[in-house]
């Protein structure tokens, strides 16, 4: 149950602001709020969730638990390091009505970003990757349902930038007191 909560609580602050989301509120400014889009980005927010925990958990089984542990702090250094870098999109000149299309764009942006690598960080520490991949579903589908619902005009006045920069401060404080644990601690 800790893994599902916080993977829940973590992946929704995390894609606040995130690629996904802003992919997903200009497309729902280009195609008027079709149900349809939304369906895709939470299925995608769902699946790449899923392929994350499943990785993670298979990671740190293969590992001893000292390694995992490093494992884990690793996974939140990536995720800070990404939570960093600005959010630079182009606003799609023609956008697509293709939904395959969309959802291959938004699972290519959800693998690699700081809230699906928090999704591999909690499996490999909690080495159950149900509560994980869960948690992270809904928390990433509650992202991209709010930059569905609300557009790319009003995300853009929200302080976005300023909560991103606060979370990567944070997971890079847990990534070292996790990394130090795992390097010193006596077991």
């Amino acid at each position: 149950m800790d893994g599902f909560l916080i993977a829940v609580l973590l992946v929704f602050a995390l894609a606040m602001g995130g690629r996904d989301q802003w992919l997903v509120a200009h497309w729902a400014d280009a195609v008027e709020r079709s149900t349809a889009l939304l369906v895709v980005a939470v299925l995608c927010a769902c699946l790449s969730a899923g392929v994350m925990a499943w990785i993670g958990a298979e990671f740190a089984e293969l590992l001893p638990r000292r390694a995992a542990q490093m494992l884990v702090a690793f996974a939140l250094a990536i995720a800070a390091a990404e939570l960093a870098f600005p959010v630079r999109l182009k606003s799609p000149q023609e956008p697509t009505r293709s939904l395959g299309a969309i959802a291959i764009v938004l699972l290519a942006r959800q693998i690699g970003d700081g809230a699906r690598f928090a999704v591999f960080a909690v499996a490999a520490w909690t080495v159950v990757p149900l509560t994980a991949g869960l948690g992270g579903a809904l928390g990433g589908a509650a992202a991209v349902a709010i930059g569905w619902s609300v557009g790319s005009e009003t995300l853009a006045r929200w302080p976005l930038r300023i909560l991103r920069l606060v979370l990567a401060g944070c997971l890079a404080i847990a990534a070292l007191f996790i990394g130090l644990n795992a390097r010193f601690a006596a077991f």
